[in-house]
């Protein structure tokens, strides 16, 4: 049977043609009064079952009927109409509604009678079986027709062609074509062109672009028997496959020349998001394993569990839709449900999407991601891994929204295409990023990135590499922490340049600190690196007689020791040139210093130089690079350092900035540049200097002097009885109280008890007891005998060998150092909270 151009499939029950005519009467409100035995028949419903009950609830099979708008507006009516059989099945059926009139003329009900539709070879017997026929083919043409007049009405459309529009043949019939529709690009292009067929009587044919789809669009006139135009025909054929298989194939093109152009992981991401949006997808994720970003060598083996990701790139067709539920620079946990996680452990690219279970559930966990996706209507996904040389990368995910058609396994194929393409850059990136990290790594490793907490000295730096493409330098430059508040500043230079140079100086800088821990005076220390310097070289294939030539080591360093109880510092020069010092007076002078070879000469002795720097003095430690330059000669550097040095200052970053801007040579400043981090230049917060770089690496430390005060040392002098342990304990105790630090009074105590102890039963008079309180208390026990104490483990029945034990598990720290006539041992301790002293 067929219905307004529908075929509708027969049911088992089809009334065999007849002429009896079936009846039934309906009252006002709508309720069967009567049934006939020909309706029973017809319908399968006996009467039973049908009085009493409203019509549509039994017969309606399509409640938009107007047969039913007639029956309740109390009008006659005529046609066909769709009923249900007792069944469920659907009969076209010819229906006939007559009111029945009261005395008043007013319906008080409908007499209704209806009967099946005659049928001659299955279609309606109306005459004209040709028209039919050719109105059926119209309206069920595989391709969306549409007719207009010569005012571009709408005159007819087709199924197609409605489901376009997303609304029916009537609803248009009679209305302007750009009366109906939004104005943009697409419309605007149709109501060109047949105005164009109109004006011109020609057929055109173009293609366009509208929901989601790629359509030929066929024009032709509509010609009346003298010529004249009458109206416009189209077609709109649906060339979507044909037009996606030739953007596959430009995509791929593009991507060689789009993707990978930096050798940058994150850059190559986005690459990848802005090339497939939105000829691809409406919206694409790129995420990597951490270990991709920082050039690590990511697992071959497939991730079967929930897998930490960070977003590095994101692209949407519409701006903030939908809206990332993971910002960029992010990292998420995909659980192993997700379609990131599903993807990398099954290791190849699947389609995802609403009908998707598990796709549903990782949604709706994630408020914002749930939000995202409904608000925008995504409903297509692929998830597809990065995957290059057999290892897992990350995923790139790819959404659909503005598309209405879901994405098919010929997206899938292009997806992997690109993002193998993809993987395979942002592996290179990987790479280059890893030996990258890696050479900078080993720069910035041989430099403190920050200056140690201490207070014996406020300090300042900045380092500055060489405008060379050498390589990295070897200049160096510490601040260590000593016993005693003491503090050892460092700075060394390694000849040469790159890998070499670099992996030198790395080396000398952790001997250095090394044989500072163990409290050597800066002229022995000098002298054991020299030794090393020695054994490097003969590693290396050099002796100490060509240690100087291009292809051995030679090195250069100053170290200095300052104390802040003694106000004295204690300097070494292995060839350095010497530091500056601004007196509080404002005076400047070069220490005078007995300057050594440089190390891995070999042989010859270093001597230390002491001198007492007064509270508030200024050293300032440098390179050669910083006073050596073509345009003058070392001895005019100096004084330029010294001239500099007596500048007005606010601070010590300022009177670093002075100093290298006074003295690096003018061409080394271009103007304009603007300042950059390691290896440019450094500053002690990791901000950047003010200048550019020089022409040879330079290292400057500035430190200004700070000293202990009488009230924060206290100082006994013990004879070598084992009565005097009592008395040294009550002294150290009363210390404690004139100090407000009484609660450390216990732990005090027991260090005094077992070091001044130690100091009389092992050790050689003159025996001192000394307390100070720095950021921490600091106990120190001295005596004649340079023998150190270790560390033992006591046998159960021993009586001794618990103290040194005892003092490492109270204390923060303990050690020994070697003095000019024996040693001292010293334990370190936190202070209570909020008693913390410091310099003045």
């Amino acid at each position: 049977m067929t219905h307004r151009g529908k075929t509708v499939l027969e049911s088992p029950h089809d009334y065999e043609p007849t002429t009896e005519l079936a009846t039934a009467t309906v009252s006002r409100q709508g309720i069967v009064t009567s049934w006939s035995d020909a309706a029973q028949r017809l319908l399968g419903h006996a009467a039973t079952d049908v009085v009493g009950r409203v019509v549509t609830e039994v017969l309606a099979a399509d409640p938009s009927d107007a047969v039913w708008a007639a029956l309740a507006g109390a009008e006659a009516w005529s046609g066909t109409a769709v009923l249900r059989h007792r069944d469920g099945s659907r009969l076209d059926l010819g229906l006939r509604t007559c009111p029945s009139l009261d005395g008043e003329s007013k319906a008080n009900g409908f007499v209704v009678a209806f009967a099946p539709v005659p049928t001659r070879n299955g279609y309606e017997d109306s005459g004209g079986d040709d028209r039919k026929m050719l109105e059926r083919s119209f309206t069920q043409a595989p391709v969306a027709l549409a007719t207009f007049d010569a005012e571009l009405r709408y005159q007819g459309l087709n199924d197609i062609a409605c489901e376009m529009a997303g609304t029916t043949a009537a609803q248009l019939r009679g209305r302007r074509y750009q009366d109906t529709v939004p104005d943009n690009v697409a419309t605007r292009g149709f109501l060109r062109h047949l105005r164009q067929v109109v004006e011109t009587g020609t057929p055109t044919s173009y293609d366009s672009h509208f929901g989601g789809r790629a359509w030929n669009i066929e024009m032709w006139p509509v010609k009346d028997p003298s010529n004249r135009v009458r109206g416009v025909g189209t077609a709109s054929f649906d060339s979507s496959a044909q037009h996606w298989a030739q953007q596959r194939l430009a995509l791929l093109n593009e991507a060689g020349t789009r993707i990978g152009t930096t050798l940058d992981v994150v850059r190559t991401a986005q690459e990848l998001t802005e090339l497939v949006v939105p000829r691809l997808a409406d919206f694409v994720s790129v995420d990597l394993l951490d270990s991709v970003l920082q050039g690590e060598e990511p697992t071959a083996e497939p991730i079967d569990a929930a897998v930490v990701l960070r977003r590095v790139a994101h692209r949407s067709a519409v701006e903030g839709l939908p809206e990332a539920a993971v910002a960029l620079g992010a990292v998420d946990t995909y659980p192993a449900y997700s379609p990131a996680a599903r993807c990398l452990a099954v290791g190849r690219p699947f389609l995802s999407g609403l009908e998707d279970p598990d796709f549903v559930r990782w949604i709706e966990g994630d408020d914002v991601r749930s939000a995202g996706v409904h608000h925008a209507g995504v409903h297509s996904g692929m998830a597809v891994p990065l995957r290059a040389r057999g290892i897992i990368l990350g995923v790139a995910v790819f959404w659909r929204r503005l598309r209405p058609e879901p994405f098919q396994p010929d997206d899938l194929i292009l997806a992997e295409e690109l993002a193998g393409r993809a993987a395979v850059c942002v592996d290179n990136a990987r790479r280059y990023t890893r030996e990258y990290t890696t050479a900078l790594t080993l720069q910035r490793s041989l430099l403190p990135r920050g200056l140690p907490g201490q207070a014996a000295v406020e300090a300042a730096f900045r380092y500055l590499p060489a405008d060379s493409q050498a390589g990295a330098g070897g200049d160096w430059f510490d601040v260590i922490p000593l016993s005693g508040t003491r503090v050892a500043l460092v700075v060394g230079d390694v000849a040469g340049h790159g890998v070499r140079a670099s992996a030198t100086m790395g080396s000398l800088r952790t001997a250095v600190r090394t044989l500072a821990d163990v409290d050597l005076p800066p002229d022995e220390l000098l002298t054991h690196l020299d030794d090393l310097v020695t054994h490097l070289a003969s590693d290396d294939g050099t002796t100490a007689s060509d240690a100087q030539d291009a292809d051995g080591i030679s090195a250069t360093c100053l170290y200095a020791v300052y104390d802040p109880v003694s106000r004295r510092c204690t300097l070494a020069s292995a060839g350095h040139p010497p530091p500056g010092v601004l007196y509080p007076d404002g005076t400047v002078s070069l220490v005078s210093l007995s300057p050594g070879p440089p190390l891995g000469v070999g042989g010859l002795p270093f001597e230390a130089t002491e001198l007492e720097l007064p509270e508030g003095s200024l050293i300032a430690l440098y390179t050669d690079g910083l006073i050596e330059a073509r345009d003058h000669d070392i001895d005019a550097g100096l004084d330029q350092l010294c001239q500099a040095l007596a500048r007005p200052s606010p601070s010590l970053d300022v009177t670093c900035d002075t100093l290298i801007d006074a003295l690096l040579p003018s061409s080394a400043v271009q103007p304009g540049e603007p300042p950059s981090r390691l290896p440019s230049s450094l500053g002690p917060d990791g901000s950047p200097s003010r200048s550019a770089r020089p022409t040879d690496d330079v290292a400057l430390l500035v430190a200004r002097i700070r000293a202990l005060h009488a009230d924060q040392v206290a100082t006994w002098s013990l004879p070598a009885d084992p009565e005097i342990v009592a008395d040294a304990r009550l002294q150290a105790s009363r210390q404690l109280q004139a100090w407000g630090l009484e609660e450390a009074g216990f732990v005090t105590e027991l260090v005094v008890s077992e070091l001044v102890t130690n100091a009389i039963r092992y050790g050689a008079p003159p025996i001192q007891l000394r307390l100070i309180r720095d950021r921490t208390l600091i106990c120190e026990v001295s005596d004649g005998n340079s023998a150190a104490p270790h560390l033992r483990r006591a046998r159960t029945f021993d009586e001794g060998g618990r103290g040194l034990l005892l003092v490492s598990q109270l204390t923060q720290g303990w050690g020994t150092r070697q003095t000019t006539s024996g040693k001292t041992i010293w334990a370190e301790q936190l202070l209570p909270t909020g008693h913390a002293g410091g310099f003045r």
